[in-house]
Formats: structure tokens, sequence, C-alpha cells
């Protein structure tokens, strides 16, 4: 199980179409509404969470997905829920990714040391230890970052290469006529 954690204030494309191109490529994934139930991004699209941060099991936990935005971002790292679920896939081998502004609570945490990572420009500083590129989407290892929302299908493409194969995330893509 994915879980994308949403928070007041998310970037929706960035969250949205992460998770189209990862449920188009059967992963499981589920939206977690650390805010509520009912979260509001940051250009006023109200999502309805497929689940409360109560309900995460880490028995089956596949990878956690950070969508940025302003203030999600922010309220996503405020937020135990996911500080912890993304701390616990860091440790354990699961798949971490982070876009937008959303490397930065991957920086605070440390898990950027000696990585490299990408993000939204103006937050280069907050990826702590991380070597900065300026690609759209970066993957090392387990963690995979993106740069803003023009990179948002690269970002899930990037997600789904990670967790099935890079053959099934360019099916997905090409279905979706993206080449």
């Amino acid at each position: 199980m994915f879980y994308l954690f949403l928070a007041e204030g998310f970037e929706e494309t960035e969250a949205l179409a992460a998770l189209d191109v990862m449920r188009r490529a059967k992963l499981n994934v589920k939206t977690v509404g650390v805010t509520g139930e009912n979260i509001t991004s940051s250009h006023g699209v109200t999502v309805k969470a497929d689940i409360l941060p109560e309900e995460i099991s880490y028995e089956i936990i596949e990878g956690a997905v950070l969508p940025g935005g302003m203030p999600g971002t922010r309220n996503l790292e405020k937020a135990a829920c996911v500080t912890d679920c993304v701390r616990y896939c860091f440790d354990n081998n699961k798949i971490v990714a982070a876009i937008c502004a959303a490397p930065s609570v991957l920086g605070h945490l440390g898990i950027l040391k000696g990585k490299k990572a990408t993000c939204f420009p103006g937050f280069e500083n907050e990826l702590d230890g991380a070597v900065l590129t300026d690609e759209h989407t970066v993957t090392d290892g387990n963690i995979v970052t993106g740069k803003g929302a023009g990179c948002a299908i690269e970002f899930g493409h990037a997600i789904v290469s990670l967790a099935l194969s890079r053959d099934d995330a360019d099916k997905i893509l090409g279905e979706m006529q993206c080449f």
C-alpha cells in the first residue's frame, strides 16, 4: 500500500497526476487526509481522502508520497503521521517520494544526506546534505524527488518505475499519450 498524504494547501496537480499514474499502473494507493477527510488544495480544489491517519497500516506499507504546495508542505511536516511514515519507509527501504517544496520535509528529517535530489527553485537550502540536481525528477535508491507541478506525470512515472519497472511505467505513459 502506498500512502499519498494530503494536507490543507496541497498542490493538486502534483498529488492527483501522480495518483492517477500510480492507479493506472494498478498500484494500491490510498490518499490520507492529514488535516481531515475533506482537504482543500492551494488553488481551491477540495478532495475527499480515502482514509484518515489512524487507518495507516505499517504492515502493508510500500511507500509514502508527499505532494508540495503551500501551505500544504508545512502542514505535512507538522503532522507526526507523515514524518513517522516517511521515516519508517526510509528506514525499511520502502519508497519515499516528494515533489516541489515537499523534498524539504525529507531534508529536515536528514534522509537526503548524500542523495541526489531536486525540488522547486528556492527550497534547495532545505534539502540538508543532498546532492542537488536541476533535473525534473530524480531517483536515488528508494527516494524519488520532483521539481514541481509541470513534472507531476514524470514524477508518477518515476514512482511506478521504482515500484514495478520502467517498462510498466512507459506503457502507462504511452497509453496516456504522453509519448
